[in-house]
């Protein structure tokens, strides 16, 4: 039997096929899949996030290989992962490269759809491979596992569940990387150990069948995008050139939109200007499980705030108020007022959103006092009002919810240490028992009697956009707060809905239930 012949370097060999080469668009995918199916192929699709590669990625993989001839992997774009702050850890390229780099994948894509349901539709699959931690539906936060069944189903597909060592990316990155500040990693990791996260998702189910009621002034966020150029020629002024505009219904407005996605039914009772009202941009703009009840000023404006912002960092230059803000009286009060009792009667939970714009008149805050169940309370502090809006206006609240220059100019109060000023003088100066105290960077400080003082981190530094995220912090915790949840326990839900909302510019788009699950997940996990 003859040796066998030593390779020569003479002789062709063909390179391999690097990762790189495996990733393309879906719609390439699509077509792969298409040709893959015309020769008896059966496709199989995976989809995920993958932010960290590990063996348990590996196991469900190379069984999702087993069920049929191609193995098309997706990965979700950045800008829809919703695990918190500091995620993805790896952005969508490097994810992307590190699944072609497996053999067993034939190809990989980048999702620009937020769920799985898009792709399926497009790729097609014999096969959709899922972990076992999906078989149970209820065991799914988003409930989107029924949907990507349904999606599967729909071209004569099957969903497969691997069973086999699972590991979670969002622990094993809390545990081993540095995505947290010391303090901030020390405070999530002392919860991780006493069941927050399974009292937390429990404190958010308990509210899903509440109804509330909002009572606060409607503005317009108006947006002018505009570049700086430079200094004017002749002017002691920057020049900037316009670049686009967006219009948002922000006070009250956004406020009910973050409530809604939460609770079963929300109520607004608020004021619109009959001159430039712009009601059909706040009613296109409202959730369906929302409704509007407006009382109309004659002759004058909805309250709009514009503002001129640099577009490349998102920074405001300034901004130009068009509203009356002389407080309402008369007819307008009555009816106001009738309707704040009618609906504040019927709901759980009544918020109060006062910006000061002429709309909280001691008549509307003693309607809102005398005949809502649960009444929580933001007024706020602005540009308008400084100084003559405080929270001590109102004489009694179930919550309140305020940020730390608010406290502070409300208690005249400059130097007292944030606890000790909230659970002091501020307390008994608004008769409430449960009071928390937002303070940007610094999270927020939250007291009631029955458990004292607790500081709650903020968990980004990535803000976006500041506008309306005090707003959200209130209208998603006060249900909470109504239902019976504990302070400390609101807080983190709360700096968790803050957390988002600074990523969000303007009103874009509201604070929902399924991020801030995923969210408040990947935090505790």
């Amino acid at each position: 039997m003859s040796a066998a012949r030593p390779l020569s370097l003479a002789m062709p060999v063909s390179a391999p096929l690097r990762a790189r080469d495996k990733i393309g668009s879906v719609d390439e995918l699509a077509a792969k899949a298409e040709k893959a199916r015309a020769r008896g192929k059966t496709v199989v699709l995976a989809h995920g996030v993958f932010d960290l590669l590990h063996m348990g990625h590996m196991r469900h993989l190379e069984a999702a290989r087993r069920e049929g001839d191609l193995l098309f992997v997706t990965c979700t774009a950045d800008r829809f992962v919703n695990k918190g702050p500091g995620r993805p850890v790896f952005p969508e390229q490097f994810r992307a490269e590190m699944l072609a780099a497996l053999e067993c994948v034939d190809g990989v894509a980048v999702s620009n759809w937020p769920t799985a349901e898009g792709v399926i539709r497009l790729v097609q699959p014999g096969v959709y491979i899922k972990g076992r931690d999906y078989e149970n539906p209820s065991d799914d936060l988003t409930g989107k596992i029924n949907e990507e069944r349904r999606a599967v189903e729909a071209h004569g597909g099957r969903i497969v569940f691997t069973d086999d060592i699972t590991f979670s990316s969002s622990s094993l990155i809390n545990r081993h990387l540095n995505v947290f500040e010391p303090q901030v990693s020390a405070y999530l990791a002392d919860r991780r150990d006493n069941g927050t996260l399974d009292r937390a998702l429990a404190a958010i189910d308990a509210i899903k069948h509440q109804r509330v009621t909002l009572v606060g002034d409607a503005i317009i966020d108006e947006y002018e995008y505009a570049v700086p150029m430079g200094k004017s020629a002749k002017e002691n002024i920057i020049a900037s050139r316009f670049e686009s505009r967006e219009l948002f219904a922000g006070g009250v407005i956004a406020a009910a939109n973050h409530v809604a996605d939460f609770c079963a039914e929300v109520e607004i009772v608020t004021v619109l200007g009959e001159a430039d009202s712009y009601e059909d941009t706040i009613r296109a703009a409202l959730k369906p499980n929302v409704s509007l009840n407006v009382v109309y000023r004659p002759g004058l404006p909805t309250t709009r705030k514009c503002r001129f912002v640099d577009p490349g960092h998102m920074r405001k230059l300034f901004e130009v108020y068009t509203f009356d803000d002389t407080p309402i009286d008369g007819a307008i009060e009555r009816e106001l007022c009738m309707r704040v009792r009618h609906h504040a009667a019927q709901s759980d939970t009544t918020i109060v959103t006062d910006f000061g714009h002429g709309l909280m008149t001691p008549a509307a805050i003693r309607a809102t006092t005398e005949s809502a169940r649960f009444m929580a309370v933001n007024a706020q502090s602005n540009s308008a009002n400084h100084g003559y809006n405080l929270i001590t206006k109102y004489d009694r609240a179930d919550y309140v919810c305020i940020d730390a220059p608010e406290a502070r100019l409300a208690m005249a109060d400059r130097r007292s240490e944030l606890g000790e000023l909230i659970a002091g003088k501020l307390r008994s100066a608004v008769g409430c028992d449960r009071i928390i105290v937002t303070h940007g960077a610094n999270g927020c400080v939250a007291y009631e009697p029955s458990a004292g003082v607790h500081r709650v981190p903020a968990f980004t530094r990535q803000v976006v956009d500041t506008v309306g995220a005090g707003d959200a912090f209130l209208s998603v915790t006060s249900p909470l707060v109504s239902a019976g949840a504990p302070l400390d326990l609101v807080g983190l839900i709360g700096n968790a809905v803050g957390a988002i909302k600074v990523g969000i510019v303007g009103h874009r788009r509201s604070v929902e239930r399924v991020p801030l699950l995923k969210f408040l997940t990947a935090l505790l996990k």
